[in-house]
């Protein structure tokens, strides 16, 4: 079954992702212990977003992170480029407006969105920066940016701890319910080899955007990054 390497090709992720998609969401609860909720949870929150308003979901996969805005009366767009995600999210949410894009070259007009988020996809892209870039692009002036991605444990046990886990137990507890589980050794490997933190938070600024912070969940196995347009 395919994985996809570190060179992050967009067809062989296209294709890891598709190979995954009817048991994405379930397998994310299993290997997160449910924290993938709570963390998605806190996305929402500090979005912040208003009916009416209009929000870019990118890397959406088959919309389980879009369905708390569009059921709150927010006008979501939930983007991916992987057609297994999409055919999935199309089926189980026929609701949501489900658009087929890469991150790199956004299928949307300048300032169509009033924020865009993007929540454990961005680790996914072969060049982040330009999709931070498009990101930008896409949402208004004064709009806002929420990314959501794993991260560093800043507490070392703890930091140790966590990756004996991604390295050992989570390929053995992907066997068991994975559809792919190669897919998760290359979630494990590109999880270490992502910028920690303040990295992450730099290349936000160089794309563009301004008034960066960044938040801490789970002593930073995940880390929320917040950021407006100029």
């Amino acid at each position: 079954m395919p994985r996809a390497s570190l060179e992050k090709q967009p067809h062989e992720v296209a294709a890891m992702f598709d190979d995954t998609a009817e048991r994405y969401d379930r397998t994310n609860d299993v290997l997160s212990l449910r924290q993938d909720r709570r963390w998605r949870a806190h996305v929402v929150q500090a979005l912040d977003m208003r009916p009416g308003e209009r929000l870019l979901d990118l890397a959406a996969g088959t919309g389980t992170s879009s369905v708390p805005f569009h059921d709150a009366g927010v006008l979501v767009t939930s983007c991916d480029f992987s057609q297994g995600m999409l055919a999935v999210g199309r089926r189980r949410r026929p609701d949501l407006p489900f658009v087929a894009g890469d991150a790199m070259r956004l299928p949307f007009a300048d300032g169509a969105f009033d924020a865009a988020t993007i929540s454990f996809g961005l680790r996914n892209v072969a060049d982040p920066d330009a999709a931070l870039r498009e990101m930008r692009r896409v949402t208004r002036h004064g709009g806002r940016l929420v990314v959501c991605e794993f991260s560093h444990p800043v507490w070392k046990p703890w930091r140790t701890v966590y990756t004996e886990y991604l390295m050992k137990a989570l390929p053995v507890v992907a066997r068991r319910v994975s559809s792919n589980p190669d897919a998760y050794v290359y979630l494990a490997e590109s999880i270490r080899a992502w910028p920690d933190q303040q990295a992450l938070g730099v290349r936000v600024r160089a794309a563009g955007w301004e008034d960066v912070t960044y938040r801490n969940l789970s002593g930073g196995i995940v880390t929320l990054h917040r950021a407006r347009r100029p």
